[in-house]
């Protein structure tokens, strides 16, 4: 009786920390993007303007990119079970100081707290499925973690759209107390705390200059618009920091023997190689969200729901084609797999240039589905590129390179289609508004003259979100001659 009734607490809490575990990827991941469709009531109830709605998204990005390579040092310095509560702890009081904020300073300075904690959640969650279950599942686990984190950056916008547009931009970030308090409660009961008894060495030298490189970058792009670029001591301040945090960076790797990112990663060619596509995988992968949920509501006049349910064929194309990729045999040639991501891709972005403001929905559909498939091929198919050739000694580091690098690519994508944006936006009011003469035009007056302003700036705003969209597959052209140069994966690795 006693032996049955411990068999049941012992199952219990296993299957209890596995869906925590999960449910805890899921929630960092949907965070990322659930403002999305609502970001336009976001920016009217926090009196945001245009060029501060990227913030939303790169500062939560930007903070989980740089405070993710501490995770696996802090779990052994402190315990994995006392820093992953601590981050579920700071991720929900950041949750709650995001409804609490009435400034776009305050909201950007939550998101930013909320991204700092999620950086870890997600190794942690990763760690502890892999400690709970058997090695002959850490295959399927992987894929189910990815599956499940993906599933949370594209169901975000349709969620957060419908909240936004029903219930207000508040409950977008109430949704998510009811996983974390079921997740504390998960881990506080059934996880066994965990130390390293022999703490390993970290390049923190290493980390925070690279951090500084990459903020300062960050901040550069989000800023240089708004303050008119080097016009503004502000933006020498932020490209002066990144570059000496790159340059002391290179130095440190190529005079110290220990960094947190080794130099043999740089040496395998199949990994460099991964790493800069799937950079590039990044670039596109949310971005393109950030574009498309704000062009359907301002431009086209959908409501927020609907906005949020046009991303759901996108990714449900995507998932579908990861799963289908993760299970080709395999005897196929990985390098095939990715010049076909490449290619669907790339063909789903041309879709999307020919977006028009007379459209309806089915074209937004279709050309996501076509983009979320190749998004799909590509994400496994790099991903076993990228390792298949790689030391094993070296996959723990490589896996944390290889994740910061979508990240950053994400965050900077998403600064720097902003960029092109506002700048494609004036040139092409200025060349619209140049074609507009009182001899073709007849006398106008100062209400028509603005409702004229208001029709050429609209029909510029398309013009320029379908310039992102080619901006984007120009990228993905650009890096679609890298794959020529993979090698054949190893056999058996």
């Amino acid at each position: 009786m006693n032996a049955a009734h411990a068999h049941n607490s012992e199952v219990r809490a296993h299957w209890s920390l596995v869906a925590a575990a999960l449910m805890a990827t899921y929630m960092q991941a949907v965070n990322i993007s659930i403002p999305n469709a609502a970001v336009l009531h976001v920016q009217g109830g926090l009196s945001m303007t245009d060029d501060e709605i990227g913030w939303v998204f790169s500062s939560y990005i930007a903070a989980s990119a740089i405070v993710m390579p501490l995770t696996h040092w802090l779990a052994g310095r402190f315990g994995r079970k006392k820093v992953f509560l601590v981050s579920l702890a700071l991720f929900t009081v950041a949750l709650i100081l995001d409804t609490l904020a009435t400034t776009p300073l305050q909201f950007v300075s939550a998101r930013i707290l909320q991204g700092a904690a999620s950086g870890r959640l997600a190794p942690l969650s990763m760690a502890i499925l892999l400690h709970e279950l058997p090695p002959l599942r850490h295959g399927r686990i992987g894929m189910a973690w990815s599956v499940i984190a993906l599933l949370g950056i594209l169901s975000g916008p349709a969620i957060g759209g419908w909240l936004g547009e029903y219930v207000g931009w508040h409950a977008i970030f109430y949704f998510s107390l009811p996983m974390a308090a079921f997740i504390a409660l998960a881990m506080s009961a059934y996880l066994k705390e965990k130390k390293l008894h022999k703490l390993e060495h970290f390049d923190f030298f290493g980390l925070v200059t690279f951090s500084m490189g990459i903020a300062g970058l960050q901040m550069m792009l989000d800023r240089g618009e708004r303050l008119e670029w080097f016009a503004s001591p502000e933006i020498w301040v932020e490209a002066i920091a990144s570059a000496l945090g790159f340059y002391l960076y290179i130095v440190h790797v190529l005079t110290r023997d220990h960094h947190f990112l080794h130099k043999a990663l740089f040496k395998d060619r199949n990994f460099r190689v991964a790493t800069v596509m799937f950079f590039a995988f990044g670039f596109v992968l949310l971005p393109t969200l950030a574009l498309t949920s704000p062009m359907l509501e301002e431009l086209l006049g959908y409501p927020a729901d609907t906005a949020g349910y046009l991303s759901i064929p996108r990714g449900a194309a995507l998932v579908t084609a990861l799963l289908l990729t993760w299970r080709a045999p395999s005897r196929l040639d990985n390098r095939w797999l990715i010049l076909g991501g490449l290619a669907l891709v790339v063909y789903g972005n041309w879709r999307m240039l020919g977006y028009s403001p007379l459209m309806d929905w089915w074209p937004v559909a279709v050309a996501g589905a076509i983009q979320g498939a190749g998004l799909g091929v590509l994400m496994p198919a790099l991903t076993r590129a990228a390792f298949s050739t790689l030391d094993p000694q070296f996959r723990a580091e490589g896996t944390v390179l290889f994740n910061l690098s979508r990240l950053y690519g994400s965050t900077i994508g998403i600064a720097i289609v902003q960029i092109y944006f506002y700048c494609n936006t004036q040139s092409m009011h200025l060349a619209l508004a140049n074609h507009l003469t009182p001899h073709r035009t007849g006398p106008l007056t100062g209400q028509a003259l603005a409702m004229m302003n208001e029709l050429v700036t609209g029909q510029a705003a398309v013009v320029a979100v379908i310039g992102q969209f080619k901006l984007l597959m120009i990228a993905m052209l650009i890096v679609s001659p890298l794959a020529l140069f993979l090698r054949k994966p190893r056999a058996g690795n």
